[in-house]
């Protein structure tokens, strides 16, 4: 398993340009992130190839249904032997209780159990068109607290939100953080973005970084830099 804080996402189309940008990869120096895209055209043998090849993947597919059709789908997740599965807090308190019960049966180290609060690319307008009438940091504080209490093992969420969430919940709370972006790097659809030092410094545990490795002409040279910058290098 790999100290590297970094998680790459693999926002590719397709297994072979995925794999393709992988073999220039150590896992050793990083985890990886498989979203709904890339899992819905490439599936779970892809999943069981990228785990085989050595790295930690955080099976990125936001279960948000009835509680026995979450529980049913981590636990087969897990069989994949990925490192973290998340799951929507929004789905409410039972769903996340009973996939958390459901990965307590498997056999050996079970996967990390992490609830998306608040997606980064929204902000207070896009929650009030959704009748949540609150500010994003305040919907994050509200869904965290029914994340712990249903024992999940910490939360996605923007940097801006750690310090409060760190606070309140302790060192042993997982804080992952997508939208990291360095100064230069453009920043997409993500709103709400912070770098890499700074996001360690507030209090994030792991890293989401996409576009700013996986679309540049050097992956491994950008990781590299990421990962210094993560370490405090500079």
């Amino acid at each position: 398993m790999t100290e590297s804080r970094i998680i790459v996402a693999l926002d590719f189309p397709t297994a072979t340009l995925a794999e393709q940008f992988l073999s220039g990869l150590d896992p050793a120096s990083c985890r990886v992130k498989i979203g709904k895209e890339l899992f819905t055209a490439a599936g779970p043998d892809f999943v069981r190839r990228i785990v085989a090849l050595g790295f930690d993947v955080f099976l990125d597919l936001k279960f948000h249904d009835i509680p026995n059709t979450v529980a049913g789908a981590v636990r087969a997740a897990a069989d994949l032997g990925v490192w973290m599965i998340n799951v929507h807090a929004s789905g409410g308190f039972d769903m996340m209780s009973e996939a958390r019960v459901a990965l307590e049966e498997v056999p050996g180290t079970r996967p990390l159990l992490i609830a998306v609060t608040v997606l980064t690319s929204l902000g207070e307008d896009d929650l009030t068109k959704q009748g949540i009438l609150c500010s994003p940091a305040e919907q994050v504080v509200r869904l965290a607290e029914m994340t712990s209490e249903a024992g999940l093992d910490g939360v996605v969420c923007s940097a801006a939100e750690t310090p409060l969430l760190r606070e309140r919940f302790g060192d042993g709370f997982v804080l992952l953080t997508p939208g990291i972006r360095r100064t230069r790097d453009v920043r997409g659809d993500q709103k709400r973005v912070v770098g890499p030092a700074e996001a360690l410094a507030m209090g994030s545990t792991y890293l989401v970084v996409g576009r700013p490795i996986t679309q540049t002409a050097s992956p491994a040279q950008a990781l590299r830099e990421f990962n210094s910058a993560a370490a405090g290098d500079c």
